[in-house]
């Protein structure tokens, strides 16, 4: 992914790609142990960049990086960058939707085996057709993709976050409002050691995958 690639081109939605910045022992904290802070951190900037790589792939009207830190060397060009809010993961996930207007996905950094053919049905021209939200389901329990036609962050405030009843809450709160909810394909999130061979497992030409054989050559894991 370098400066001069271009973005593909535009699309309907908007997309937001919530990020905290790869920083030793402030991102991927459940990898430690087996791995140090700084491989964990290694690991995190992996899948960072090969989500950004995905969405820059992707039609999009604008490409977000909602960010908790500083941009870095990861941050290819066409995207913009904002600063997450205080407060609890409900309160920074609504923040981002209240600073988007009109159709707009987001997701997160903890899926970098996500493709632009995955998320083409929502960013489609026709996604919005007959379409209230996008919605993908977690394995763990939660959501890894929101997407919202018309955003309003009352739909996520006070949602239980961080459990393994987060995606069903979030869910129910989309159909409660009378949203028509389409899925998008449940995807692994990487918060544990098992979870990252999973996700190298399922997209092995990615930076996140050659990392983590990196690590676990040069440790016999």
């Amino acid at each position: 992914m370098t400066g001069s690639a271009t973005p593909a081109p535009s699309g309907p939605t908007t997309v937001l790609v919530i990020a905290k910045e790869p920083v030793p022992g402030r991102v991927k904290t459940r990898l430690t142990p087996p791995y140090t802070p700084q491989q964990a951190a290694g690991l995190a900037e992996a899948a960072l960049y090969d989500t950004l790589r995905s969405v820059r792939a992707m039609p999009a009207r604008r490409r977000v990086v909602v960010l908790d830190g500083r941009a870095g060397s990861w941050l290819p060009a066409g995207f913009e960058v904002r600063p997450q809010c205080a407060g609890g993961l409900d309160e920074r996930l609504a923040a981002a939707f209240a600073g988007s207007i009109g159709p707009t996905l987001l997701i997160g950094m903890d899926t970098p085996q996500v493709t632009p053919q995955l998320l083409a049905p929502a960013l489609d021209p026709g996604a919005w057709d007959d379409c209230d939200a996008w919605f993908g389901a977690a394995d763990d329990g939660g959501f890894w993709a929101l997407g919202l036609a018309a955003p309003d962050p009352r739909l996520l405030r006070g949602v239980p976050m961080s459990t393994d009843r987060t995606g069903a809450a979030q869910r129910a709160r989309l159909t409660a409002a009378g949203l028509r909810v389409r899925e998008l394909p449940p995807l692994r999130d990487v918060d544990t050691a098992a979870d990252a061979a999973h996700v190298a497992a399922a997209a092995p030409d990615g930076r996140f995958a050659a990392t983590l054989a990196r690590l676990t050559e040069g440790t016999g894991r």
